[in-house]
């Protein structure tokens, strides 16, 4: 038989060796608790920002319809869209919701300061209720909600009585948590027989 062990075979045994292990096993749950918090903190981000996008996706509105209203010198006074939900969508509050105008000779941001009707401004669009089932005004959160969005182009269109005929006007309405709509316009060819004050399709 063969010798296993002999007598300048030993192990290492003693304080030194006992502090060098608790030390490599501190070490080794420091960093298995570090990769535990950064996977937690990523999963959390991952999660808020695959909402954001669902939210920039879903939370929207629908235009369903849209005419424009004469105004005093042949032009396109006044825009008018009626909104609902999109489908899908969460609620969504036009109180908090903005419209970017862009035409061939402006751009602006729009908003509904208030929570009452008001007449449109060169910087703010009006509400006006057509249906609400809870009477919350200005917040869609029925797809039978409708309400009409107004949009006062003669005083955006400085100078002018508003868009003339032919041209065109991009309307990006975007809600507080980031769901976009556009709706491209173009103003009638010609609007000869057409008196002031009289609404036409857009």
């Amino acid at each position: 038989m063969f010798e296993i062990f002999n007598e300048e075979d030993r192990g290492q045994v003693g304080i030194g060796t006992l502090i060098v292990f608790i030390a490599m096993v501190l070490v080794a749950a420091i960093a298995a608790g570090v990769l535990v918090n950064t996977a937690g903190f990523l999963q959390a981000t991952a999660e808020d920002a695959g909402q954001q996008s669902v939210n920039k996706v879903t939370n929207r509105v629908e235009v369903l319809n849209t005419h424009g209203t004469v105004g005093g010198s042949e032009d396109i006074a006044n825009i008018t869209m009626t909104v609902r939900l999109a489908a899908g969508s969460d609620a969504v509050d036009m109180n908090e919701t903005s419209i970017k105008y862009l035409s061939e000779t402006e751009v602006t941001t729009l908003t509904n300061s208030t929570a009452a009707e008001t007449f449109p401004t060169a910087t703010t669009f009006n509400l006006t209720e057509v249906t609400d089932d809870d009477q919350s005004f200005g917040v869609l959160n029925s797809m039978n909600d409708r309400y009409e969005v107004k949009i006062n182009s003669s005083a955006i269109e400085s100078g002018t009585g508003g868009l003339s005929t032919g041209e065109t006007v991009n309307l990006e309405i975007t809600s507080r948590t980031g769901g976009t709509t556009q709706v491209i316009l173009t103003m009638p060819q010609q609007l000869a027989g057409k008196s002031q004050g009289e609404p036409v399709e857009l």
